[in-house]
């Protein structure tokens, strides 16, 4: 799978894969989830490479003023200054294909409801008898996890 990642990277300009796949954490969040890089150029003098990122319309201003932070983060991720420069290119939410690809990151893990008084207190008397604190600790946790688990799949009329 990596050397499909970075094939396909290369054949963009990106020698350095990570780009692409660490793109939130090199740009940083704010910026990672209103663009995308799609294409690193050469030019022809050999004087730095032009990185291309895609954002919608709405969004390109935003990315324009913060051109040279996203270069510099971008050339810290490089290790050299291998970007000179950057160039926003806009689309439509739904226009071309890659427009489609939505900019959002991984979603986050939503928080699971705090167990009821009843479940913490059937953990803690089920792992009381332990007398080491971190093992009776992990016990308490796990047993909370499973009589939750068990009163979720069941439902509130069983």
């Amino acid at each position: 799978m990596r050397a499909d990642i970075r094939k396909a990277g290369e054949s963009r300009g990106f020698a350095v894969s990570r780009i692409l796949t660490h793109w939130a954490e090199i740009a940083g969040e704010d910026i990672a989830a209103i663009s995308r890089p799609v294409e690193v150029s050469y030019g022809r003098g050999g004087f730095g490479a032009t990185l291309s990122l895609l954002t919608t319309g709405a969004q390109a201003p935003l990315l324009e003023m913060q051109k040279e932070k996203i270069r510099d983060r971008v050339n810290a991720a490089y290790g050299y200054n291998a970007i000179a420069r950057v160039r926003v290119t806009q689309t439509h939410a739904t226009g071309f294909a890659e427009g489609q690809v939505s900019f959002e990151h991984r979603p986050k893990k939503p928080t699971a409801p705090a167990p009821d008084p009843a479940t913490l207190r059937a953990a803690r008397e089920t792992a009381g008898q332990v007398a080491d604190d971190g093992l009776r600790h992990a016990l308490e946790t796990l047993g909370q996890n499973v009589l939750s688990r068990s009163k979720r799949q069941k439902g509130p009329t069983e």
